[in-house]
């Protein structure tokens, strides 16, 4: 079974979607996915489903979903009986004491292999390998194909998950533009850079990113601008001031410090840059 969260749900079983169109069934579906190779109390399901207030037919209308599922599975299994190897949909969807377990019998998960690439980009970066780390987390991104579950109305186990996909996709983010940074790529990154501080208002590592790549680019006076933008949002919108990095950043911008000038280039003909 592949399963796809990264964007819109997808669900295949041979090839097959399996992926119902129904706003409840899909939601199931959801958090099963989400928790594949794992036993999903029923519980759990209810709360995504109905919240703190589910109704006195809340089993049985979840084994209804759950039996709307199997069908489903049921015809994806039909169709390559060869591939099924005698599996049926309550193998696949099967029921454990206390709740469901989807198994994926070692199929594509988007989420698991968006792990792998980034914590591969990731240990590249301790190692100052900033191409490799560069190129394993432009990967890793590059398997998002929108916000992650996207057409899939959200309970609270849904939303909880979303958040922490949508995290991890911007320490990826975060982490690769380091990378870009670190290789002398600060002209490439300006436009990237400046739509994502547009729609990450507060956040304070892309403004500092945006402004060292401005100020490598020779526009200081753009780069001051951007951190003044960001000290008005976060006064405005949490009540706080920019860390104390950032004002060390905007220091050194003002000064044209040192630490701001890229790296020399380094034997093989890369160039590094680094973040005050």
């Amino acid at each position: 079974m592949d399963i796809d969260v990264l964007g819109a749900l997808a669900v295949r079983e041979n090839g097959a979607s399996i992926t119902p169109t129904a706003p409840k069934p899909r939601q199931v579906l959801a958090v099963l996915s989400l928790r594949a190779d794992q036993v999903v109390p029923v519980g759990v399901l209810i709360e995504e489903l109905w919240g703190e207030c589910p109704p006195r037919s809340a089993r049985t209308t979840l084994q209804t979903y759950v039996l709307q599922l199997r069908e489903l599975i049921s015809v994806a299994l039909r169709g390559d009986p060869e591939g099924a190897a005698g599996r049926t949909a309550k193998d696949v969807l099967a029921t454990s004491p206390g709740g469901y377990i989807l198994h994926t019998c070692g199929g594509v998960r988007d989420a698991r292999e968006f792990e792998r690439l980034a914590g591969s980009g990731y240990r590249a970066m301790d190692a100052g390998d900033f191409p490799g780390a560069a190129r394993r987390l432009r990967e890793a991104l590059g398997l998002w194909r929108g916000s992650a579950l996207a057409d899939v109305q959200a309970g609270v186990q849904v939303q909880m998950e979303v958040r922490r996909l949508e995290e991890s996709r911007l320490c990826a983010l975060d982490q690769r533009i380091e990378a870009d940074l670190r290789l002398g790529r600060h002209r490439e990154l300006l436009g990237e850079l400046t739509v994502l501080v547009q729609r990450h208002r507060t956040h304070e590592t892309l403004h500092g990113q945006l402004m060292v790549a401005l100020h490598r680019s020779g526009r200081r006076s753009e780069a001051l601008g951007v951190y003044q933008r960001l000290r008005t949002a976060l006064v405005r919108e949490l009540g706080l001031e920019p860390s104390a990095g950032l004002r060390r950043l905007q220091r050194s911008v003002l000064t044209s410090g040192p630490e701001l000038a890229p790296e020399p280039a380094r034997a093989g003909g890369e160039r590094l840059s680094r973040v005050g």
